[in-house]
């Protein structure tokens, strides 16, 4: 063996590939002679100076886990951040292993860890890291997904579907709630590629803020306009990161919900699906239009599912280059495959100036993709206030006037995507 050892840690939340990138990293290095130790748990144990979880990976151990959904390391969203001596107690424990080289795998506060300790370490230890989520909001090229995405779209996507023949069926509505903390890319993602009937993302609401009163509206006039095309069926895929942006009137002890152990509200625990379901009802009862909402959450079941094959092939490129790098004396990056070529991104050009974190990418809603996605949806349109007969028959289902329904929805069109124009040429 050379001298060194190599160092694997897996932590935030569960993604697709994770233990192809595993794999892949200890099979490069093995055959480079360089011992291969997996951290357990994340940063949980070693940010306390406790080593006795910290395993040897042979080849044998890793050579047919890439098929597998999961973390043969487990996981953890232990935070070394939040004092500076934990992160000295991580750079102390793998020194005590013998550890030189660490690879982290994980999402933009992984990131923000690996850039932290890199930084505390002083070249005691290199540090590279290989980008994971199923948000898909590290900041990487427009063109570029982070891993796990495709798969957690993918199997989304095939769960909204039946959701949709059993709303056709039973006449129902169903509003899915999707992971999306901080963007909508997995919620747009699942709602185009299955037709979903309209999809809500944090993006389109702007950073100012917004009332839960938009919401319901936005869902009630999708679900009237669809009962006057003859339909009593919908669903709705909703990003989880709409909450975020309520105003705090709306969510009302919010500051009391239960946070992770990067500050981060626990979105789950404010139940975003149950609160629109009894919102839409009681706003759709009011107008006097009968429909039944099921509100269904899902994440956890696209989070550890078995990788597609684009997740398999691409976690174990980014694997074996993130070794190669750190192998080669490579320090202080993220790793990235960019046009089928390895790019290094240099941890100084991660951070956002203002907040000092890593960069999140957001969903660009000036871009044709969105814009495709939102001329699909079934929702109020400038076009259909324009429209008498179309405005009559709306109205209609909800018991109003033209003059009243105008007044109570047309606001929604305000801020509608303008049309596409392709120009030949």
């Amino acid at each position: 063996m050379s001298e060194g050892k190599l160092a694997i840690l897996v932590a935030g939340g569960p993604a697709p590939g994770i233990n192809s990138v595993i794999g892949a990293a200890t099979i490069r290095c093995r055959l480079a002679g360089v011992e291969v130790l997996g951290v357990r748990d994340g940063f949980e144990h070693i940010m306390r100076g406790d080593i006795e979880t910290v395993r040897p990976l042979l080849i044998d151990d890793v050579s047919r886990i890439h098929f597998r959904g999961g973390s043969i390391l487990g996981i953890s969203r232990a935070n070394p951040t939040k004092d500076p001596k934990l992160l000295e107690a991580c750079v102390q424990a793998l020194a005590r292993l013998g550890v030189d080289k660490l690879l982290t795998i994980g999402g933009d506060d992984t990131a923000f860890s690996a850039l932290k300790l890199e930084s505390v370490a002083s070249g005691r230890l290199r540090v590279a890291h290989v980008p994971k989520t199923i948000d898909n909001d590290l900041d990487l090229p427009p063109n570029i997904d982070t891993f796990g995405f495709q798969t957690a779209r993918a199997v989304g996507a095939e769960l909204v579907k039946n959701l949709m023949v059993d709303a056709y069926t039973t006449h129902r509505w169903y509003f899915v709630i999707a992971m999306g903390r901080k963007a909508g890319h997995l919620a747009l993602g699942i709602g185009k590629a299955a037709g979903a009937t309209l999809t809500l993302i944090p993006e389109e609401f702007g950073s100012g803020g917004f009332s839960l009163g938009v919401l319901v509206d936005i869902l009630s006039g999708a679900i009237i306009k669809r009962q006057a095309e003859g339909h009593e069926d919908g669903v709705a895929v909703i990003a989880e990161g709409v909450v975020l942006g309520l105003k705090p009137e709306d969510l009302a002890g919010i500051d009391n919900v239960e946070r992770d152990e990067h500050g981060n509200v626990r979105i789950a625990e404010l139940d975003l699906g149950d609160l629109l379901k009894r919102s839409v009802r009681a706003r759709l009862a009011a107008l006097g239009v009968k429909t039944t909402v099921v509100a269904k959450d899902i994440g956890y079941e696209l989070r550890c599912a078995d990788p597609v094959p684009y997740d398999m092939e691409y976690t174990r490129d980014l694997g074996y280059c993130g070794a190669q790098f750190l192998l080669d004396g490579g320090n202080a990056a993220m790793i990235s495959l960019q046009g089928g070529h390895f790019v290094p991104v240099p941890f100084a050009t991660m951070l956002d100036a203002n907040s000092g974190r890593a960069r999140v990418r957001l969903v660009d809603v000036a871009s044709t993709r969105y814009k495709i996605g939102h001329r699909y949806m079934i929702r109020l349109r400038k076009t259909d206030f324009e429209d008498a007969v179309t405005l009559a028959s709306i109205a209609k289902v909800a018991g109003l006037d033209t003059a009243q329904f105008r007044r109570q929805f047309e606001y929604l069109t305000k801020d509608e995507p303008g049309p596409l124009v392709f120009v030949d040429g």
